[in-house]
């Protein structure tokens, strides 16, 4: 059985990048748009500039690791796209995690309840 939080198909990418919006820092960028449902669907992707598949893989972990750091606090009904530039790996976990939180906060995806 599929799981029904993760983004799939290459129309769902189209459309977020066509008319969502997007956020970034040295490390991360984040598109994102409301998609009417009741829960967020997710995806994480680095390209080849990032590095061999070793470093790509790495980097991908690191990025979902942090969503599920900030999952149950993040508001429902959102698409987002995940996605690592260059230097994502030359970076602390920790400082990765700040960048993050600070662009979840500038889209305002924080719910406000603490879990």
């Amino acid at each position: 059985m599929l799981k029904t939080n993760i983004l799939r198909r290459n129309k769902d990418f189209s459309i977020i990048y066509k008319s969502g919006r997007s956020v970034a820092s040295k490390h991360i960028v984040i598109f994102y748009k409301k998609n009417n449902l009741g829960y967020n669907r997710t995806a994480f992707l680095a390209s080849k500039k990032v590095g061999k598949s070793v470093i790509r893989n790495k980097a991908k972990r690191r990025m979902k690791e942090i969503h599920l750091l900030y999952k149950n606090k993040l508001c429902k009904g959102y698409d987002l796209i995940f996605i690592a530039r260059k230097n994502i790996n030359d970076v602390k976990f920790t400082e990765l995690v700040k960048s993050t939180e600070l662009l979840l906060r500038k889209i305002k995806l924080f719910s406000g309840k603490e879990i």
